[in-house]
């Protein structure tokens, strides 16, 4: 079969058939019953959109009725402390997104008295807020024009005009943000960008795609050519270094020290255990807080591996029963420091780590 060539440059009519495909789509099958599509806010569209970032929905759904729930209003959310925040967020990962939020609620409230902005450069110079989420929330909750370029956006755009490429290289992000700014109609743009999230989410998915069912399949070049396994790109692979660490969970009773980790990096103000890259480092801070001449349980069935997007983390738990907790001198962190009912997880006010969370589980 001869490739089918499409130019970035759309037509008029082309633009109008995509977008007549799609919303007809949408109102017969559009999914209009999300807890974030009922009494339409900008700030609940925005929690949504935030918490649906490299996150499925049915995940997202109890996440985001605790949040309202606890949070009715942006003056809610600013006015809690971080720690409540970062523990409701406890198993979506990507806690950087809770951090962002939260600021972003507090820029709200001291600039704007509380009301989501409403024009798109107020509301991208947000915390955490991109050019796709803004043009969402704007889109979604206040019908204004503007285009989105989510993850399921991206992937049905390079399907149907077979873009090569990585979607995550800047000149074909580019070329999909051309495709996606020519396609948004100004007419109900809300519906349409929902729609294409939606068909992302549901039809055009990254294996088996339902191209059967699709409104977008009669010209969707990679369909055409039966290419549909090959968009978009992947990311050229790199082999992900390897990193390990032991991780000392000091234990009084039912109590076990934790410290609060640095706002910046990885678990950013989550609690989580002291961690050591060998064993004189450890002992040597063993030594200090008095600890000398202890039976260490290195627990080496225990050890396990937690992967980040960029590297893997070996983890080797060390459990270390201390006699008094109260004559300890910590001292790990210039951060908040606190020994942790271990048999009360759920009920903590803390945000924990998913690794600190799961060592709290296995003890």
């Amino acid at each position: 079969m001869a490739k089918i060539t499409v130019m970035t440059e759309l037509t008029t009519s082309q633009s109008q058939w995509f977008s007549r495909q799609v919303l007809d789509w949408y109102d017969k099958h559009g999914r209009k019953h999300l807890p974030w599509q009922q009494d339409v806010t900008p700030y609940k569209v925005w929690l949504s959109e935030v918490m649906l970032q490299q996150t499925q929905v049915t995940t997202v759904i109890p996440y985001f009725e605790t949040f309202i729930q606890r949070f009715p209003s942006i003056n809610d959310l600013a006015n809690a402390n971080e720690d409540e925040v970062l523990h409701l967020w406890t198993g979506l990962g990507y806690y950087a997104r809770a951090r962002n939020l939260h600021k972003a609620a507090k820029k709200i409230r001291d600039e704007y008295k509380g009301k989501f902005p409403e024009t798109f450069e107020k509301v991208i110079d947000l915390p955490g807020v991109g050019r796709s989420t803004a043009g969402a929330i704007l889109s979604l909750s206040l019908q204004q024009h503007h285009a989105i370029l989510d993850g399921n956006v991206k992937r049905v755009l390079t399907r149907y005009f077979a873009v090569e490429g990585w979607p995550g290289k800047k000149a074909v992000e580019n070329e999909l943000w051309s495709y996606a700014d020519q396609l948004t109609p100004r007419s109900r743009p809300g519906n349409f960008n929902q729609v294409m999230m939606d068909i992302g989410a549901t039809v055009c998915t990254r294996s088996k795609p339902k191209c059967s069912v699709c409104p977008l399949s009669e010209q969707c070049v990679a369909k055409l050519e039966q290419r549909q396994s090959e968009f978009p790109f992947s990311k050229p692979k790199k082999d992900k270094p390897i990193r390990f660490v032991y991780m000392l969970m000091l234990n009084h009773h039912n109590s076990v020290y934790m410290y609060q980790r640095p706002s910046s990096g990885i678990w950013g103000g989550l609690y989580s255990f002291p961690e050591f890259e060998d064993l004189v480092a450890m002992q040597t801070y063993l030594d200090s807080i008095g600890l000398t001449d202890v039976d260490i349980d290195f627990q080496e069935n225990k050890l396990f591996r937690h992967t980040f997007s960029h590297y893997h983390l070996d983890i080797q738990p060390i459990l270390l029963p201390v006699p008094d907790m109260a004559d300890i001198p910590l001292g790990v962190s210039e951060q908040t420091e606190i020994w942790f009912d271990a048999t009360n997880i759920t009920d903590t006010k803390v945000g924990l780590s998913a690794v600190a969370k799961k060592l709290l589980q296995d003890l």
